[in-house]
This record gives structure tokens, C-alpha cells and sequence, in this order.
């Protein structure tokens, strides 16, 4: 493996997700073999998107006037919505030398290690990729990676108004429970959580 680069962390705020999506293609279309990896925090505006071949039958079934758009991740369905923490993992997998499934295992263990630093004990399931506590998912995984870099990452719902989910199967599964951090005890804003995910993150990158 060759040396470590160095990770840039960027809070960017609230941002529209078609317009983040196109950024990170861009960045990682342009890339080159010395760009540092990065990691962006955020949260959108309320938005369904839909993971590379999901099936459309999962939703939404109501019209609720929340934009449906297809995304280059992969997965199903989920929804994003202000007081949900984005993190979107610009990383040269290649270049560390981490397969894919172990990039996976990884951004789900950040999350599992972030709620267990607050007590809440949380975990995974075979074959649903994603972070749950005890039968309710918090945190949705989708990610895509072209020539060896990955882009999109992991969504941790912190403070937010869960209703639009109800429209939906979240990511393929019909009655899937959805929890959050805030209903779980954790006082934190999505902006610091976020950031507090995105650090671990970074610490374990440093150390993959």
C-alpha cells in the first residue's frame, strides 16, 4: 500500500442533493493519482432518491410534493431531509488498498462506534447494508465506486421529521422501522454529529 494522503473534512452546510451529486462526480471524474481523499458533511432539503436499478414499486405511494431522483449510487429508496447527517466518502480505495466490502464494513463501523460513544448500542445486518438499532434502521449506506474511487456514503438520521418515510419501503424492505438519534437520547445537532462521523471516519481511513 502505498503512503497514506492525507483527508480533507468540509462541512457544506444545506445543499441541494442533485447539485452535491454532480460535484462529486465531477471531483471524482477529475481527480488525479495525488488528490487527497475528502469527506463532506451535509444535509438536503427533503429529497427521495433512488439508488442505481432500484425498483420503483417501493415507493413513494403518496404524493407528499418531495422530489423523487434517481441517483448513480447503489441501493433502493431512501430519503434524505434537513437534520439528517450526510457524509459523502470521496475515497481512493485503490490507493489504500481497501476492497469494497471492507470500505462498507468500515463506514458502518464509524457509525456504530459514534452511537456507542453516546451508550446506544447499535449493529448490522447480513445482506441490508446499514446501521441498526435493535429492529429500526438509523443510518442508510449507498455507495458507487468508478476506477477504483468511491463516492456517495452513509446517511445518519439525527433530528428530523421521519413521516416521509412511511411513503416508501426504506431501501427495498416494506415495513422497515426507522429511528433516530434524537429519539434515542443523543442531543446533537446533524451538523456536529456529522462532523463528529466524519472524523472517525477519517481516523480509521488513516488506520485501514
Amino acid at each position: 500500500m502505498e503512503a497514506a494522503v492525507a483527508t480533507r473534512v468540509q462541512a457544506l452546510g444545506v445543499a441541494d442533493y442533485a447539485a452535491v451529486a454532480a460535484r462529486m462526480r465531477a471531483f471524482t471524474e477529475q481527480r488525479l493519482a495525488d488528490t487527497p481523499d475528502e469527506l463532506w458533511v451535509v444535509e438536503h432539503p427533503p429529497v427521495y432518491t433512488l439508488g442505481q436499478g432500484a425498483d420503483e414499486k417501493f415507493g413513494p405511494r403518496v404524493a407528499n410534493g418531495i422530489p423523487v431522483v434517481r441517483s448513480e449510487r447503489g441501493g433502493e429508496i431512501t430519503y434524505h431531509g434537513p437534520g439528517q447527517a450526510v457524509v459523502y466518502t470521496l475515497v481512493d480505495l485503490q490507493r489504500r488498498g481497501i476492497k469494497v466490502k471492507e470500505f462498507v464494513r468500515l463506514l458502518e463501523q464509524g457509525v456504530i462506534d459514534l452511537l456507542g460513544a453516546f451508550g446506544v448500542a447499535a449493529n448490522r445486518r447480513p445482506g441490508a447494508p446499514g446501521v441498526y438499532v435493535g429492529e429500526a434502521k438509523i443510518a442508510a449506506l449507498g455507495i458507487r465506486v468508478t476506477r477504483g474511487r468511491a463516492w456517495h456514503g452513509v446517511a445518519l438520521n439525527v433530528d428530523m421529521d421521519l413521516s416521509p418515510f412511511r411513503a416508501i419501503d426504506p431501501c427495498g424492505y416494506p415495513g422497515l422501522e426507522v429511528t433516530q438519534a434524537k429519539d434515542l437520547g443523543i442531543r446533537s445537532s446533524a451538523q456536529d454529529l456529522g462532523l463528529q462521523l466524519a472524523r472517525l471516519l477519517e481516523a480509521r481511513l488513516e488506520h485501514a
